[in-house]
């Protein structure tokens, strides 16, 4: 009596095998991407353009969930679950992920590229590989080089057009060594707040100013609460696009490649986007009565911060500063 139970058994399992196994195969792999700024930031824009091409690039089979606006957390809280396996992938900020690849802060030393387009001469590049690769025992795949800009100073106190005129500003910094080393060389007060907290700490007067490039002042809504931008081009900023290396190993070939594909498109979709924000921005500030707008000489502030050159070419990572300084000219 045991033996048909049994064959009944063996049969309706192998049923439900059968009838399951193709909707499991089916369903979308889903993967997380965080980013910490506001939605109008190209980079916000450019997440939901990376998931639109992963979604077509797989055929559905993939699928991008976004979560924006320092949802989880921070830049470097998010490095953290990226390096852990809880987040999949991050459009993340140059000054965080430099706390675990200190040369990567090198690329914001002053005036260290005249224009966005060589510093994606370089990011591409060799030098931009190399990077890369040593993001990877740290447990990051880059994806691609996305941008952050050329970077302007605005304030409360007074214009900007020379170093001396930073001296006793309160000016809020990402978490970036080199962005820290420059002001404080021209004689700035730093002080590092969350971007998604600064606008309430401009309008506080918890700090007096900031520096970032336009997009971000503007998605940020920053020109509310500030009364001068100053247009020094101080410094370049990247944007590394980063995945969990425990998230990548579990892709087929064919899943990275889709991924990569994705980043890299996504990337010169949100690098046009800065260009294009810092003209058209530039304009509408000019004619808002509430903003005064300034050029700053840009030889003194070079001149003022040929100190953090000279010290960061002694630091352990010193042969690499010198060989992206010859490489961006």
């Amino acid at each position: 009596m045991k033996t048909p139970f049994k064959w009944l058994a063996v049969t309706v399992a192998a049923g439900v095998f059968a009838v399951t196994s193709p909707a499991i195969a089916q369903t979308p792999m889903k993967l997380v991407l965080a980013h910490a700024v506001a939605p109008e930031n190209p980079r916000a824009i450019a997440a939901l353009k990376f998931a639109d091409l992963v979604k077509e690039k797989s055929g559905g089979k993939m699928t991008i969930q976004v979560a924006g606006a320092s949802q989880l957390g921070d830049d470097l809280t998010m490095l953290s679950a990226l390096r852990t396996g809880t987040l999949d992938m991050s459009i993340n900020s140059q000054g965080p992920i430099s706390s675990v690849l200190p040369e990567l802060s090198a690329l914001g030393l002053p005036y260290l590229f005249s224009t966005q387009a060589k510093a994606w001469e370089i990011l591409d590049g060799p030098i931009g590989q190399e990077l890369g690769k040593k993001l990877e025992p740290k447990g990051l795949i880059l994806l691609a080089w996305m941008d952050n800009g050329i970077r302007q100073i605005t304030n409360n106190k007074r214009p900007v057009t020379k170093p001396e005129d930073l001296k006793g500003i309160k000016l809020r910094t990402p978490p970036d060594p080199s962005t820290v080393d420059m002001f404080q060389a021209m004689g700035a007060s730093t002080q590092q707040i969350n971007f998604s907290e600064l606008y309430i700490a401009l309008q506080q007067g918890v700090v007096d100013g900031q520096e970032n490039p336009l997009a971000n002042i503007h998605a940020g809504k920053l020109h509310e609460v500030q009364k001068y931008i100053s247009i020094t081009n101080h410094k370049y900023e990247s944007t590394p696009f980063v995945m969990s290396a425990i998230t990548w190993n579990r892709l087929s070939a064919e899943e990275r490649k889709i991924v990569k594909d994705a980043a890299q498109e996504s990337a010169v979709f949100q690098r046009g986007l800065m260009v294009a924000a810092d003209e058209k921005l530039l304009a509408e500030y000019k004619k808002m009565p509430s903003l005064q707008i300034s050029v700053a000489d840009q030889s003194l502030f070079k001149a003022a911060t040929q100190s953090v050159w000279d010290n960061w070419e002694k630091k352990p990572f010193g042969a690499f500063v010198k060989t992206l300084r010859a490489a961006s000219k």
